[in-house]
């Protein structure tokens, strides 16, 4: 095979090692030389702890020399988002508050991930609490974006995403409530798969029967989002509402025939959405990439009119109900944005949480009513491309100004509240080359569909 380089393939580099073609120890050395390398300036990786990786890859080579049964991720450098309890290590979530919190076990997709062999070195980047599409905190500071270090790199998996780019790691995990793993692949040009709702499960949770929020997979292509996939999801019986297909069934999807299938593309959501002009342009020629290659396209999308308000409403409840107690204990610490949306919780009422919930019935019916008509909807990751990584968020789009720090993040989250899975995928650039990706949706439990889709539109770049 050709020379090993952390710019490989996680499939390249997990077979390699299964053929003794590269040890374990070798692979983490490659990248820890990539995380000295580029790490510094872009401050993607957190609780770095080389000494124990190297014990861990070592660990991993003695299985390799004695057993020829070995984990799908086996050897592999691994760094979780910063929100993930790993047993052990440092997760701070991002808050001062937790700075120098270790928890004392696994949650469920991190001992999945382990399970499967990956070689933990570090946390991946987040913003306080994981709240906004931003990465910075008082604890590590800002994540800064790969392609040009002056830009966000997203959030809040932005330390995963740029991570991923930068070549510091072959794989990311990451979780999403309105846009967390896909505005960060957009922004750093990498493949991010928000999953139908209970296709990977957490444990432990406060409260099962939410699912505004979920994890989910990165990487630098389908195929390795893919492998990635088949580790985390599958049902748990402490889940209830987990999915029951196993994780293997979204192991290898080969790229689906594109003649034929019926796409529906919109840029704005018939006016739903301000967005940025590039972004538009980008959206447009995706839907014009996959005409050429035989799909039928039309300009078309659901009506998502009450998606917003939805969103809100539950973010702001669950913000409430998660982080209440302890903004009244340590005010201080709390960044602004974040405290009022947990304050605006405290407002709703009763009438209010079951508005939101109906509403949020009704989309995912009206979802399934659309696709009976098309197969996937294509409309923009993020409304904007990457922007000053000094903005807590864009002031303005189009000259429009923004009135929250969720306003641009419009074109994600209202998909979230229909529970659909919905893929980023790398698309095209602004005239100064900063990523731009475009979402790809399918309906409710239609993710192996999904990857074959994005794996098909994947290869037009090519």
């Amino acid at each position: 095979m050709t020379e090993l380089t952390v710019d490989s393939t996680a499939r390249e580099m997990a077979g390699a090692i299964r053929h003794r073609e590269i040890s374990a120890s070798e692979l983490l050395d490659l990248h820890l030389t990539r995380i000295a390398e580029r790490n510094p300036e872009l401050n993607a990786i957190v609780s770095l702890d080389e000494e124990r990786a190297r014990t861990a890859a070592a660990a991993a080579d003695e299985i390799t020399a004695r057993s020829g049964d070995l984990g799908p991720l086996h050897g592999l450098p691994f760094a979780f988002k910063d929100t993930h309890d790993v047993g052990g290590w440092r997760t701070t979530y991002g808050s001062p508050l937790f700075a120098d919190h270790v928890p004392e076990a696994d949650e469920l997709v991190v001992a999945r991930v382990r399970a499967a062999g990956a070689v933990t070195i570090g946390k991946t980047n987040v913003p306080e609490f994981a709240a906004g599409s931003h990465t910075f905190n008082t604890v590590f500071g800002t994540t800064l974006n790969p392609v040009d270090p002056t830009r966000s790199a997203g959030g809040s998996s932005g330390g995963a995403a740029c991570a991923l780019r930068a070549g510091m790691v072959p794989l990311a995990d990451g979780s999403d409530m309105g846009g967390s793993l896909r505005n960060p692949a957009s922004f750093c040009g990498v493949v991010g798969l928000r999953p139908s709702l209970g296709r990977v499960p957490s444990w432990p949770s406060e409260n099962y029967w939410e699912t505004t929020s979920t994890s989910g997979p990165l990487a630098r292509n389908v195929g390795d989002l893919a492998l990635l996939l088949s580790v985390i999801a599958g049902p748990d019986p402490r889940v209830p509402t987990a999915l029951g297909e196993p994780g293997d069934a979204f192991a290898d999807p080969q790229p689906t025939e594109l003649a034929g299938l019926r796409v529906a593309v919109s840029a704005d959501l018939g006016g739903l959405l301000e967005v940025d002009h590039d972004v538009r342009r980008v959206v447009e020629e995706a839907g014009g990439a996959l005409a050429e290659a035989g799909a039928r396209v039309e300009p078309a999308y659901p009506d998502l009119a009450e998606a917003d308000d939805t969103f809100r409403t539950l973010r702001a409840w669950l913000f409430q109900a998660g982080f209440a107690e302890l903004l009244a204990a340590h005010p201080d610490p709390f960044k602004v944005s974040l405290a009022d949306n947990i304050r605006l919780g405290a407002q709703l009422t009763g009438a209010d949480i079951a508005r939101a919930y109906q509403q949020r019935t009704a989309l995912s019916e009206r979802m399934r009513m659309f696709f009976e008509s098309y197969d996937v909807l294509v409309l923009p990751t993020s409304q904007v491309p990457p922007f000053p990584a000094d903005q807590e968020f864009p002031r303005e789009i189009n000259g429009q100004p923004t009135a929250t720090y969720l306003d641009w993040m419009r074109s994600a989250y209202v998909i979230t509240v229909t529970g659909c899975p919905a893929i980023s995928m790398p698309a095209g650039e602004t005239g100064d080359g900063l990523p731009i990706g475009v979402q790809i949706v399918a309906p409710f439990g239609a993710d192996r569909r999904l990857l074959e889709v994005a794996a098909a539109f994947e290869r037009l770049g090519s």
